[in-house]
């Protein structure tokens, strides 16, 4: 967690029941629309992977653009986008991976990396770990090399970053949030 995990956790809105009964929703809006917060955000990203010697941030359509495009530019490496299936203009490879209620699949385009880049991979949240996954595994079918998973909020309870760090790859998260919290 982030020196600056607590006071984040504290701008994030829990909407109860959205989008369906039961579920309550982490909103990171009030987050981005709070200068102070997002610049503590950011930086603490940068304060973590400034000196990993990164070659590219892949971060994860459309949430992970949010925080992956300004971290590329405070790091110097560049940004490559982790997209849904469809809505990249150029050559890709694609990685299927299993949804609550049926499958969804991302895409990166094929020339995105050279062999042995160092990634970092971000998204907004980790859940159940399969969109991070699927382009965890995309990047080292391109040949790049996840240094380490990324994200604002880990959710334990739903076993997505255990089933990441089982797969071998390192999780940060810059806080978490129970069920019940």
């Amino acid at each position: 967690m982030s020196i600056y995990g607590d006071y984040i956790k504290s701008v994030i809105r829990t909407v109860p029941d959205w989008p369906e009964q039961g579920v309550n929703f982490r909103d990171i809006t009030p987050l981005l629309q709070n200068s102070a917060a997002f610049r503590k955000l950011i930086d603490s990203f940068v304060h973590r992977y400034q000196e990993m010697n990164l070659d590219a941030i892949a971060a994860i359509d459309a949430r992970g653009f949010i925080i992956g495009a300004p971290l590329a530019y405070e790091l110097g490496c560049s940004f490559v986008p982790v997209r849904k299936k469809g809505k990249l203009p150029f050559k890709t490879i694609s990685e299927t991976y299993t949804l609550e209620y049926g499958h969804s699949e991302v895409e990166l385009h094929s020339d995105a990396f050279q062999t042995d880049d160092r990634i970092l991979l971000m998204d907004d949240l980790i859940a159940t770990g399969g969109t991070m996954l699927a382009a965890a595994n995309l990047i080292q079918r391109s040949g790049g090399h996840v240094v380490e998973t990324a994200t604002i909020i880990d959710l334990p309870e739903l076993g997505g970053s255990q089933k990441i760090r089982d797969a071998g790859y390192s999780v940060f998260a810059v806080c978490s949030f129970n069920e019940d919290e």
